[in-house]
């Protein structure tokens, strides 16, 4: 392999944290002396590092699709050395090598150090927890834990990450202080498994003491969940985000299901009641929270009656934000061990539709609501003469847009500006700034 490559072109895909690890590896071969830049479009570099993605079977295709035409832009003679990191590599890494020859590497999760070293550069133990950030310079995503305890059905990221390993607080606070001293004003709490954060280290859930103690940093204004757990939800969560001034009034929380003949064969720990319970609790707790949720349609078995009472759940809890997948069998799972998978993918993508077909009446109603109100917005960036933002309820990449009409004001990314909402539509608001 090449040593000490001056140029090195990082793709991450898949999910936020896979978008960290890269971040992390980046700032390692930055002090080693390269020169890193990340998703670049420009395939000329000396090395070309692929963060794989392994969670379902399209993010594999997609994997396996780039490593391709990375390969043959190294057989071209425009890449110097491919490597091969993440979830797909941690768990396929025997099998593709055999199939993906033009791979000079591969690695797994944790290998950050020797992909370093194998490229001519120095780990340094002393960055440990610097990221040279790939997101607009206000907000960033803040890993609390790495893997997941839990035994969903369907669900292979524990072969892939592990068990469950939560980082110490202090630790957590010090990479939050570090983020806000360079501009940060936005963190995004992200794990497998938010809801379960410090049961390993200190054998109970941690997350309220963590939000406490990071609610003290100076310079961040908004703290957002992600992924949190619905099963041994700590309800003392709910008065810290009630009560708080800084943590958004949003909350990522996947339940999958509302069946109980499907909750309990995917192993999620809860019941359809105590889903709905758990979630009149919420919007009780914290007035005006925006939730957002997960669903899963055509897991083996599920019937037409039992998709109808997923479509029932959400014209009744109408939820702010909504994502949903259809079933992908995972090798090793117990779903693909016990399961088998005879819904035929064509009817999985109409429940999908069926479902995404009602979330946006729902959305459209709930945007147009917001109408004539005045909101807080964090300017993510310019299009134009236009500002393009997002609201406390409203996550990057993955929800809501305010679209801006500035005129000839001078604003910028990063500025938290209060908006007029005008208009809307089924996943957008459009507004003007209050002077």
């Amino acid at each position: 392999m090449k040593t000490r490559p001056d140029k090195v072109n990082v793709i991450t895909l898949g999910c936020a944290r896979n978008l960290v690890d890269s971040e992390v590896l980046m700032a390692q071969l930055k002090m080693s002396g390269c020169e890193v830049v990340h998703n670049s479009d420009d395939v000329h570099a000396d090395t070309v590092i692929i963060n794989t993605c392994g969670f379902i079977q399209a993010a594999r295709e997609e994997s396996v699709d780039m490593i391709l035409r990375a390969g043959l832009a190294r057989k071209e003679g425009t890449i110097g050395n491919l490597i091969v990191t993440g979830c797909m590599s941690q768990r396929y890494k025997e099998e593709l090598r055999k199939v993906l020859p033009e791979v000079d590497g591969f690695y797994g999760i944790a290998d950050t150090a020797s992909i370093v070293e194998d490229l001519g550069g120095k780990f340094r133990k002393e960055l440990v927890g610097e990221r040279l950030l790939t997101t607009p310079s206000h907000y960033a995503y803040l890993k609390i834990s790495e893997g997941c305890d839990r035994t969903c059905s369907f669900c292979a990221i524990p072969m892939i990450r592990g068990r469950q390993l939560s980082r110490p607080i202090e630790e957590i606070v010090r990479e939050a202080g570090k983020l806000a001293s360079g501009g940060v004003r936005e963190i995004i709490l992200i794990a497998q498994d938010l809801t379960a954060y410090g049961r390993d280290l200190y054998r109970t859930s941690m997350l309220p003491r963590l939000l406490v103690e990071l609610e003290k940093v100076p310079g961040i204004d908004w703290i957002r969940l992600h992924y949190a757990y619905p099963a041994s939800f700590p309800s003392e969560l709910l008065d810290i985000m009630a009560s708080s001034v800084k943590i958004c009034r949003y909350l990522d929380i996947p339940f999958q299901h509302i069946s109980d003949g499907i909750l309990s064969r995917m192993k999620r720990g809860i019941s359809g009641k105590d889903i709905r319970l758990l979630i009149a609790g919420i919007r009780e707790t914290v007035p005006g929270i925006a939730l957002r949720t997960s669903l899963m349609v055509g897991y083996p078995g599920e019937s037409e009656t039992e998709f109808r009472q997923l479509m029932d759940f959400v014209a009744t809890e109408k939820f702010e934000r909504l994502g949903v997948f259809t079933y992908s069998e995972e090798e090793g799972t117990s779903a693909a061990k016990n399961e088998i998978d005879m819904i035929p993918q064509r009817t999985k993508e109409n429940r999908r539709s069926g479902l995404m077909k009602l979330q946006s009446g729902i959305s459209l109603g709930i945007n147009r609501s917001r109408i004539g109100s005045t909101i807080p917005v964090l300017i993510d960036r310019k299009e134009g003469d236009k500002l393009i933002g997002r609201t406390e309820f409203d996550s990057p990449e993955v929800d809501n847009e305010v679209i801006i009409n500035t005129g000839k004001s001078g604003h910028d990314a990063g500025e938290m500006l209060l908006i007029r909402i005008d208009d809307a539509d089924e996943y957008d608001l459009y507004g003007t700034p209050v002077d």
